[in-house]
């Protein structure tokens, strides 16, 4: 298991993934209207609208997950896929897997 972000919300996508390009210099991996992927600093940086995602921290659970994981994880756009639980203290904690791509044999 290792880290993979942070979420962040933000109130409008396009003006908080220039604020971080020009403060951070951080690099624009996805983006939308509804969500952005960035990376600062060898961090990657979520900003997501609150009624998407909670604000969270990540943690990449590696590309053979468990049976449970599996139950428990639903996909998203970029082919990861993930499920979230919460701290003690409340705090949500995503676990994430991007599963490796399936070679086809032609």
């Amino acid at each position: 298991m290792k880290f993979d972000h942070v979420a962040l919300n933000v109130k409008d996508i396009a003006r908080s993934v220039a604020w971080y390009k020009e403060t951070v210099g951080a690099t624009v991996l996805y983006e939308d209207s509804t969500w952005a992927f960035l990376e600062a600093g060898g961090v990657k940086i979520a900003l997501t609208l609150p009624n998407q995602h909670p604000r969270h921290i990540a943690f990449d659970i590696g590309s053979a997950p468990s049976s449970d994981f599996l139950r428990r994880a639903r996909p998203h756009r970029d082919g990861s896929v993930s499920y979230y639980v919460v701290d003690p203290d409340g705090n949500a904690v995503e676990w994430i897997c991007y599963p490796q791509k399936k070679k086809v044999d032609a």
